[in-house]
């Protein structure tokens, strides 16, 4: 990608790293090792100070330093004149000339750089709380330029040595353990080889939990979480969970994994701003600290934590230390977490049913992904990721839920001790060292006599999902496969009360498969999520199931269910009338808060403003609302189910007195809290009823005092049916300086479904501006394609996004809008 963007007073060209580029460097580098020393103690700015020893076949090559604004350069311990050094950096690279090709060079770059509040590079947070400062290096993908100088690629591995300056009153984190600190100077273990893009750095007044724990060679690891100061009550309340869940993870993977763990210390924080979920540093994992709630935490929260704690965990191995070569293999390392995280959390620490999740939660964004155009294998040539940017797009439901479901097949279909050992040969083959897809093929087919290389094309190299459809027969039921992949499945049985009748393994083909012990009977193909196809039942099937769907006592079986419904909804096979009756009068019923959390968002994220037209989605939502008030009234004394009714509806009810006693008691029923999620959930649903003022507002922003106070109020103040509101949070989105998450929380607040004909010129403004608003990064044009209007759009605003798509739109954006385009038509 090339884009224009301004910084430190000049027109910069922001390139993308191509993968030729990344090929042609990587040939002639090798021996790689940094010294970074960062001083952040600047209120503006921090100063960078790199020096990386590295032999080269070529006497020229190229850095990476993003948007510096000054910068000084020694190669092999000659001084670059100042002016020359300026005329070559063209804001992006450091070129470097002279090198020599037969010993070691040393290049000192010395920088001032910009902070940055959108999630990319070295990120500032000022918490309105204490007033307490924190400062972190996000990076991944290429943003490890924007703090230091570096061959930001993953096949140019190498050790670093970290330094920082920081406030004399912060704890600074980093990927190793601490050697030394004295007056605010901290320096860190020299580590093993990770990419550039794997370095962190966190420094602030965390409040930390820490502890030694011994691993079976008689050594000891050190462990800690941390937090901000203000959410120290927070930390305090789950740390003997977090501890738990830490070490039941760390044991289960030294039982799973034949390699030790590789590095030095195992740090966990929560930190403010990120944009992922997670990041799988080394050694110091980061979470955003949303992960951290406030107040009550609920059952559902505390599982999905759990599995990305292990999913993080397991990066450890599969990702930093084997790492792939190039971004096309992005899907391994994170369906491989994401396969891992659902299998450890559950196995390890205890967190059952997580399968329940997967079908729910997990599977229907992969779904979701893989039915549009933009879809694309789970594993793409290399040649199909031409750059970074387009790497970024990539990071999707394909390469996290449906690889990691592929992977779930694969190891039915393979068996587990099979898969299990190609693993193993696989981590000891690239310790600390690159890999691809071919060398993961290469390990699998070591541990067995089955053709893996077919099974990875069928599943891997080829777009889209199969679908198992049931046919009958008389009254026996024929399983039979629409696409071209084997899958291996789990096919359960009920009779007409829809009581269990049985349950077996099958593995499907090219020919059909008649179930001859199941004739007369309803059937559930993929009852155990094994596999990841579209289910397409008999209509006697169908109309048992989704006349009992509630009474089926297997929650994992009501999951594939409700996310096999959903599915028909997108591929228009179910209306979105029939979708919400089956909310009515069926989801009241169930007995998993995952379920209910999974059916209501997918109802209102997705069915209503894509399938329902702008004029009945007030309809629309008045269902959802009254179902889940019915839920809740039969929720009883059941917490996690109440909580997980009463946060919908918040959302959506209109029933503005209920809203406000919620506010005034500050709960939801007797012995039920009013999270304060879902205070700000009920706060936002009042604005946009115009039943809440600024003032209203603005005494609950006073209220809260906290940051996530700040972003509800701009949600609320977004929400608001007027002009005024809308122009004022539109023009707040735009400003140069906003933040990743201010601007989330206003695009957040802003698209209301029932609004769509008052927000109707600001459609046309987002498709008109929001390009020029995706030059900030990667991670800010994602944040502006999550901005995406959420509503129904008519034919003359798809006729614009399509005119939009026509011109001149950022590689990550374009992606975003393509997806919401399909989404819609």
């Amino acid at each position: 990608m090339r884009a224009r963007a301004d910084l430190g007073g000049r027109t910069l060209a922001v390139v993308s790293l191509t993968l030729d580029e990344a090929r042609e460097r990587a040939g002639v580098l090798s021996s790689v090792a940094y010294s970074v020393d960062l001083d952040l103690t600047g209120v503006e700015t921090f100063r960078s100070r790199t020096t990386v020893r590295f032999r080269s076949a070529a006497d020229t090559t190229f850095l990476e330093l993003k948007g510096a604004r000054s910068v000084a350069l020694t190669v092999n311990g000659l001084a670059v004149d100042g002016p020359a050094v300026e005329a070559a950096y063209d804001g992006v690279r450091v070129p470097l000339t002279g090198l020599s090709t037969t010993e070691v060079n040393v290049v000192e770059v010395t920088a001032t750089l910009p902070y940055t509040t959108d999630g990319d590079g070295m990120h500032t947070f000022t918490d309105p709380v204490d007033g307490s400062r924190y400062v972190s290096a996000y990076l991944g993908m290429d943003n490890a330029a924007k703090v230091f100088a570096c061959f930001d690629q993953n096949d140019l591995k190498a050790t670093f040595a970290v330094s920082v300056t920081s406030d004399p009153t912060d704890t600074v984190l980093a990927n190793g353990a601490v050697v030394s600190h004295e007056d605010g100077r901290w320096v860190f273990a020299t580590t093993p080889p990770i990419p550039p893009a794997l370095l962190v750095v966190a420094a602030g007044p965390w409040h930390s939990v820490r502890w030694s724990m011994a691993l079976g060679s008689g050594a000891s690891l050190g462990f800690g979480w941390h937090a901000r100061r203000s959410l120290a009550a927070e930390l305090d309340r789950d740390a003997a969970e977090l501890r738990r869940t830490s070490e039941a993870c760390f044991e289960h993977y030294a039982d799973l994994f034949d390699e030790p763990y590789p590095f030095d210390s195992y740090d966990q924080v929560f930190v403010p701003g990120l944009n992922w979920g997670a990041q799988e540093m080394p050694g110091c994992v980061t979470y955003r600290d949303e992960l951290l709630p406030r107040g009550a935490i609920t059952d559902t929260q505390r599982a999905i934590r759990a599995v990305i704690i292990a999913h993080e965990m397991s990066h450890m191995w599969f990702g930093d230390s084997m790492t792939m070569t190039w971004w096309e293999d992005t899907w391994l390392q994170e369906s491989f977490a994401d396969y891992m995280g659902y299998r450890v959390a559950e196995a390890g620490a205890g967190f059952s049913d997580l399968l329940v999740e997967v079908e729910i939660g997990s599977k229907p964004w992969g779904y979701r992904a893989d039915a549009r155009r933009s879809t694309h294998p789970v594993a793409p040539l290399a040649a199909d990721v031409p750059d970074v940017d387009t790497a970024a797009t990539i990071f999707d439901g394909i390469s996290y839920a449906k690889g990691g479901a592929c992977l779930v097949q694969l190891a039915f279909w393979l068996g587990d001790a099979q898969f299990m050992a190609g693993v193993n040969r696989h981590l000891t083959r690239f310790r600390l060292a690159n890999a691809t897809l071919a060398d993961f093929v290469e390990s699998l087919e070591a541990s067995t006599s089955r053709d893996v290389r077919g099974w990875v094309d069928a599943w891997l190299r080829r777009p889209g999902f199969d679908t198992v459809a049931v046919h009958r027969e008389g009254d026996v039921p024929v399983l039979v496969r629409e696409g071209s992949r084997p899958h291996a499945f789990t096919v359960s049985a009920y009779d007409s009360d829809l009581r269990l009748a049985g349950s077996r393994r099958v593995e499907l083909d090219d020919d059909p498969v008649a179930l001859h012990d199941y004739a007369g009977l309803v059937v559930v193909p993929n009852s155990g999520g094994e596999t990841f196809a579209a289910l397409r039942l008999d209509p006697e099937s169908w109309e048992v199931l989704s006349g009992g769907l509630s009474r089926l006592e297997e929650p994992l079986v009501r999951a594939v269910l409700w996310s096999s419904a959903y599915l028909q909804v997108r591929s228009r096979e179910l209306s979105a009338d029939d979708f919400l009756a089956l909310v009515e009068d069926h989801l009241p019923a169930e007995s998993r808060a995952e379920v209910i959390e999974g059916v209501l968002d997918q109802a209102r994220s997705v069915v209503i403003p894509q399938r329902v037209p702008a004029e009945r989605a007030a309809g629309a939502v008045t269902r959802v609302a009254a179902a889940a008030a019915a839920g809740l009234a039969a929720s009883g004394e059941n917490e996690q189910l109440a909580l997980a009714w009463a946060a919908t509806v918040a959302a959506t009810s209109a029933d503005a007195d209920l809203l406000r006693g919620w506010l005034d008691a500050d709960r939801v029923a007797p012995g039920v809290p009013l999270l304060p999620t879902a205070r700000w959930d009920a706060v936002v649903r009042l604005a946009s009823l115009g039943e809440a003022d600024a003032r209203f507002i603005a005494t609950e922003r006073d209220r809260d005092g906290t940051a996530e106070g700040d972003l509800g109020a701009l949600r609320a103040l977004a929400a608001r049916p007027s002009t005024t509101a809308k122009d004022a949070a539109w023009e707040a989105m735009r400003a140069p300086s906003v933040t990743n998450r201010r601007f989330g929380a206003l695009a957040s607040g802003m698209w209301v479904p029932e609004q769509a004909h008052l927000l109707r010129p600001y459609v046309a403004a987002y498709l008109a501006e929001a390009p020029a608003l995706a030059t900030r990064g990667q991670a800010f044009a994602q944040e502006v394609g999550r901005a995406f209007p959420r509503v129904a759009l008519d034919p003359g605003q798809l006729e614009a996004l399509r005119l939009a798509l026509a011109g001149d739109v950022p590689t990550i954006l374009r992606r975003s809008w393509q997806d919401h385009f399909d989404d819609r038509e």
